[in-house]
């Protein structure tokens, strides 16, 4: 790992390119494969993207995916990647909503961790994400705080109608004089705000579209880098236009389980008696691969 960047430079590598760190969730190590296989197979183009001549990439554990997978055993599969391949993956603690649920993704060494307050009052999730930040940088000033301000739904799944209470209207959304008070009060390092994104996919359509310009004010007012949560769903357009406009990591989820999901079910219609997991599981990784390859060919601009 001699001379490998920290997460912290890789994102500010990434802003200075205009161009955005895929941030990819994993629930087993059929997914964990898919993702880092698919980094590390991409050839960069004649001119290389990021100085180390690698795309890096953040692995995230959701609270439930953490429950299941393990906050230190999930760290320790990363950071044997990271190692043995010397290569630029991260591992980031992805919506957690408590100090305490935070706690063990801190003692297992994670490089990030996402207090998500964004269905609190801005007073109540300025409290508790100071209080988040405050804990953190006791033990480890260099693993990166994310906020979140604005409420854009709470699960990675396919639905028929938009999340209750999620901001899509245009008054609902991330104001940037409240995304400069959040920052300057709290400490975060990095902002994930309501912009017209949202967890999940729709069955029948696309997303809705984000709100670019407000993309724009929030980056200048905040003066963090900002994070893109619930990246299944939008339009390529919309995220080549939230990467100029200040996007430094996009958040992909939904479309990894479904393709999960897709490549059990292929593995077992074309193999109904195989009961061998390590047979079965490649179908999802090579769904899986697909997707998240074809996701940082586009965050990177090749």
């Amino acid at each position: 790992m001699c001379g490998m960047k920290t997460l912290r430079e890789y994102i500010l590598e990434a802003e200075s390119k205009k161009i955005s760190i895929g941030h990819f969730n994993i629930s087993d190590i059929a997914g964990l494969k898919a993702i880092f296989e698919s980094a590390a197979e991409i050839k960069n183009p004649p001119y290389p993207l990021f100085e180390s001549g690698q795309i890096p990439i953040i692995i995230g554990v959701s609270e439930g995916e953490a429950g299941f997978v393990g906050h230190k055993q999930a760290a320790a599969l990363v950071k044997s990647l990271r190692e043995e391949y010397n290569y630029p993956i991260f591992i980031n603690a992805d919506h957690h909503k408590s100090l305490e649920n935070i706690n063990p993704a801190v003692e297992a060494g994670f490089d990030a961790v996402l207090f998500d307050g964004g269905k609190l009052p801005i007073e109540e999730n300025i409290i508790k994400t100071k209080e988040v930040v405050a804990y953190v940088k006791s033990i480890n000033p260099d693993i990166l705080v994310e906020g979140e301000l604005g409420y854009i739904g709470s699960s990675s799944v396919i639905f028929s109608e938009i999340p209750e209470g999620a901001a899509i209207k245009k008054e609902d959304l991330t104001k940037p004089e409240d995304a400069a008070r959040f920052v300057k009060e709290t400490g975060v390092d990095l902002l994930a705000p309501a912009v017209g994104n949202i967890h999940g996919m729709q069955k029948n359509a696309p997303n809705p579209a984000l709100d670019i310009e407000r993309i724009k004010k929030l980056r200048q007012a905040a003066g963090v880098p900002m994070v893109l949560h619930g990246g299944s769903g939008i339009t390529d357009s919309d995220f080549t236009a939230s990467i100029d406009a200040g996007i430094a990591i996009i958040h992909i989820n939904t479309e990894i389980r479904l393709a999960w999901r897709q490549g059990i079910e292929k593995a077992i219609k074309e193999n109904p008696e195989e009961i061998v997991p390590y047979k079965i599981l490649p179908f999802a990784v090579e769904e899986i691969k697909k997707i998240v390859s074809r996701r940082l060919k586009l965050f990177n601009k090749m």
